[in-house]
């Protein structure tokens, strides 16, 4: 026997020893049946290079556990060791031995990767053992098998054994904050979450259950009814007697409790769209089936695969949780980790297998180098290039998922300047009549022909609008210069409730005007972005100001009498509101049936908007409520024309009220106080009809 004290091969290693390496102690499963899958690998490797003949008996990793004992027993039949390998990968800790594995047979045949780097994952196994006991025998003819055995995570003694079978037994005997592992539900679990796709079948044993062996295990069903009178049974028998009653009962053979070949690591043209849903299905626990996925399958510059899917969403993105399942060679590593995934695909549903990560030494991180980012890119890449594809070949059905996935898309581009731009033609607009137009085609969307608008427009309740007719051509003409002038920046117009914004949006149709609608809460942010990125470009709300298509053109001198008359009627309105501070314009509007309406420029409500978002409780901000707004008043609508004519009546100054308060129900909501007096003057207003 041989005693001695474990050697550190590595600086600041202590704290593995102390049992600080990692933070989750069910990872100890992970990096013990690693470490089994190594030694299989391995072994294949030396039977493709014809160093070993490849056994009959399939490889595989048993887990064995025992409550009663409070143990837990990790077995493979891989490559083994000899004593002085256990001398040199278990006494010297991290000191890989898949490292110097691969660096040994680095110029031959490698046909797959081996999980280990750092040789610490076998320390772990001290996080919840008070006592760590390893069997083993090599491949290699005429070694002798070795027990090693180390109660304290520092002292260990090491000796001969009689092993028949090749391969490695790792027994943990559990210290008493640990014994919850040696539960089968619980090993169960955590071999679900770390080990469900390792490239080695793992078969799960309770020690404590009574073993029926296989070689036994055929009963006979009717057993139980046969009697020491076989002859006289035999006689009673009919003529319809089945003769084959007596049949023989073979047990299920075990299932293995992990898929050694998962879907990410077949090549898409091998997949069923039924395999990705069930696939789906089986990781995630969603059963509401994925809008679509995308596959990544790259092997140059690096190993990378997964499959990302964009799930059906109905909530704002804001509470929406992704999950993208971080795995290298099959063994699980992580969720979510920024480094490697881009920040916005968080939102998404999906794993991604890379051989190729820089993992840390205790595999539960990633640095945060340049290659990390560059895989991040790749990513990026992939996901721009579907979505941009899909809506080049597929429009229809990219229209389908656009309200879903939209939330996604604006996030990545508010998040990722390249993905932004990769993005920027393909992002979808609904208009006014549902329809999902791209930017470009936006910027495609002009008012009609102002001749043609004269002839064909029409108001909310689709009769004719006649526009006024032109008194003086020189000074249109001037006017249409300024007009072509104001075109040079091309402008969006959008929608952000179509109940509130109602009115509006019937003045846009009757001028044959568009809009788009935005209602998300990421869509503000979004068209700022949008803006700073394409030079020329404007959103604004269709709220925002009464743009030249909804006016009657007018000359000179009507424009001058309506200066006149809003004068006179802005002190009239200041006085009945009293409100000095507002802002009131006359506007001659082609629908007639519009008496009143508010415009709040974009500026301003976007300004209003950020305090309100940043301001803190006990912020004022009635202070930043007025500024911008303005009272349009309709010059052909009659109740103007009435207080035009009779601004000294009994009843000017209610109707004034009245005026404002319809413009601004238009707009936004009334407040308590202001519903109140609206409803009130209401019923006065219908009083004055019944005398």
């Amino acid at each position: 026997m041989k005693n001695g004290n474990l050697s550190i091969n590595s600086e600041n290693i202590f704290p593995v020893i102390k049992k600080w390496l990692y933070s989750d102690h069910d990872i100890f499963v992970r990096e013990l049946i690693s470490n089994g899958c190594d030694a299989v690998t391995k072994l294949k490797k030396l039977s493709l290079m014809g160093e070993f003949d490849e056994p009959d008996e399939p490889y595989r990793i048993d887990v064995t556990t025992s409550a009663n004992d409070k143990t837990i027993t990790f077995t493979d039949n891989g490559i083994g060791m000899t004593e002085e390998e256990v001398e040199k990968y278990i006494n010297q800790i991290a000191f890989s031995g898949a490292e110097a594995f691969l660096e040994q047979y680095k110029d031959k045949a490698t046909e797959e990767q081996i999980i280990g780097h750092f040789g610490l994952g076998f320390y772990s196994a001290f996080m919840v053992a008070d006592k760590v006991t390893i069997e083993t025998k090599s491949y290699k003819d005429g070694e002798d098998a070795v027990y090693w055995e180390c109660e304290d995570g520092l002292e260990y003694s090491m000796k001969k054994c009689i092993k028949a079978d090749r391969g490695t037994t790792i027994t943990l005997y559990l210290n008493e904050d640990s014994y919850e592992f040696a539960n089968e539900y619980r090993i169960k679990e955590v071999i679900d979450k770390y080990c469900s796709f390792m490239p080695v079948e793992i078969y799960y044993t309770n020690a404590d259950e009574p073993q029926e062996d296989p070689k036994d295990a055929t009963v006979d069903v009717d057993a139980k009814e046969v009697s020491d009178t076989a002859d006289n049974a035999e006689d009673s028998k009919g003529p319809d007697a089945d003769d084959t009653k007596t049949e023989e009962k073979k047990p299920e053979a075990p299932k293995p409790l992990n898929t050694t070949t998962p879907l990410w690591a077949k090549h898409p043209n091998d997949c069923t769209d039924e395999e990705y849903k069930e696939f789906y299905r089986k990781v995630f626990h969603d059963y509401k089936e994925p809008l679509f996925w995308i596959h990544l399958n790259m092997d140059y510059p690096f190993n990378l695969k997964g499959i990302l899917y964009f799930p059906k969403i109905n909530m704002e993105y804001e509470s929406i949780e992704g999950t993208i399942k971080l795995y290298n060679n099959q063994v699980f590593i992580a969720d979510n980790i920024k480094e490697v995934i881009p920040e916005f695909l968080l939102l998404l549903k999906g794993v991604i297998d890379c051989p190729d990560l820089p993992l840390n030494v205790s595999r539960s991180a990633l640095q945060n180098d340049g290659f990390v980012k560059k895989i991040a890119e790749y990513i990026t890449k992939k996901v721009a290039d579907k979505l941009a594809g899909m809506c080049k070949t597929d429009k229809e059905e990219y229209d389908k998922y656009w309200d879903d996935i939209s939330p996604f898309i604006k996030f990545g581009c508010l998040k990722d300047d390249k993905f932004c731009e990769k993005m920027n033609d393909y992002i979808l607009f609904k208009n006014l009549d549902g329809k999902y137009l791209t930017l470009p085609e936006c910027l495609e969307i002009k008012p009609q022909d102002e001749e043609e608008n004269k002839e064909n427009a029409v108001d909310e309740n689709g009769n004719k609008v006649e526009a006024e007719v032109v008194e003086d051509k020189a000074e249109d003409e001037a006017s249409e210069e300024n007009t072509e002038e104001e075109k040079k920046e091309k402008i969006i117009y959008y929608v952000t409730d179509e109940q509130q914004q109602s009115q509006y949006i019937n003045m846009f149709k009757a001028a044959k005007m568009d809009a788009v609608i935005l209602t998300h809460n990421i869509d503000q942010p979004f068209i700022s972005q949008l803006e700073q990125k394409n030079e020329g470009i404007k959103f604004q709300r269709i709220d925002a100001d009464v743009t030249d298509a909804l006016k009657s053109k007018t000359s000179k001198k009507a424009e001058k009498e309506m200066e006149e008359q809003a004068e006179s009627i802005s002190k009239l309105m200041k006085k009945a509101l009293k409100n000095d501070k507002i802002t009131i314009k006359v506007e001659k509007l082609k629908n007639k049936k519009i008496s009143s309406m508010i415009t709040l420029s974009e500026e301003s409500r976007r300004m209003q908007d950020m305090m309100k978002m940043y301001s803190m409780p006990g912020m004022d901000m009635s202070a930043f409520g007025g500024e911008g707004e303005t009272l349009i008043l309709n010059a052909n609508h009659p109740l103007v024309q009435y207080i035009t004519e009779h601004q000294d009546g009994e009843n000017a100054e209610m109707i004034c009220e009245q005026l404002y308060d319809l413009a601004k129900l238009q707009h936004a909501p009334l407040s308590a106080d202001a519903m109140t007096k609206f409803v009130a003057r209401s019923n006065d207003i219908m009083m004055l009809l019944t005398k």
